[in-house]
């Protein structure tokens, strides 16, 4: 059996569950080890910014998807303003769905190191707005030492929550 391809060309259904294989094949190796990628992606900037490395915390994670999933039903981000998550800090992120690497999403966040400045929290950012830098500066604040994950999937975008233990950004101090 064939059926047409593009432009009206015959395509056999081995090449057409050939194409459907690879495109999901390529979808789960987006995320293949995601935990990992998402840890090593965080321990890379890290690294350049000269601060130790983090752990993952599972528990972390297990709240991240928790809150992301609450992100994927609303369809928009936000943060939690759930005071019992203290001392933890919080980056999201949010993209179309199967378009990103896990280092790709982290990497977003670590792209703000372009408007950082060094100095004490908040006046790291060298464009006067704490949103250019803000996930930059949790990524890397020194005294963070765990972080957990979850991407939660969207009907048309996904969703990243990381949990960050202890918390970053805070006030009056230095991140690195």
């Amino acid at each position: 059996m064939q059926v047409l391809g593009l432009k009206g060309q015959k395509v056999s259904t081995v090449a057409v569950a050939l194409l459907a294989f690879l495109t999901v094949g390529a979808s789960s190796e987006r995320t293949a080890n995601l935990d990992d990628r998402l840890l090593a992606a965080h321990n890379r900037v890290r690294a350049q910014a000269g601060v130790p490395p983090l752990v993952w915390d599972d528990r972390l994670a297990g709240e991240a998807g928790l809150w992301g999933r609450h992100l994927s039903r609303v369809g928009h981000l936000v943060h939690s303003r759930d005071s019992s998550l203290n001392p933890q800090g919080e980056n999201l992120w949010a993209g179309t769905r199967g378009h990103y690497t896990p280092e790709m999403m982290v990497g977003l966040w670590a792209a703000e190191r372009r408007h950082f400045r060094p100095g004490i929290f908040p006046i790291n950012s060298r464009t006067g707005r704490l949103d250019d830098v803000g996930h930059y500066t949790q990524l890397i604040w020194r005294s963070t030492k765990r972080v957990g994950c979850a991407l939660i999937q969207g009907r048309h975008d996904e969703f990243l929550v990381c949990r960050y233990l202890e918390g970053g950004n805070v006030i009056g101090e230095s991140p690195v």
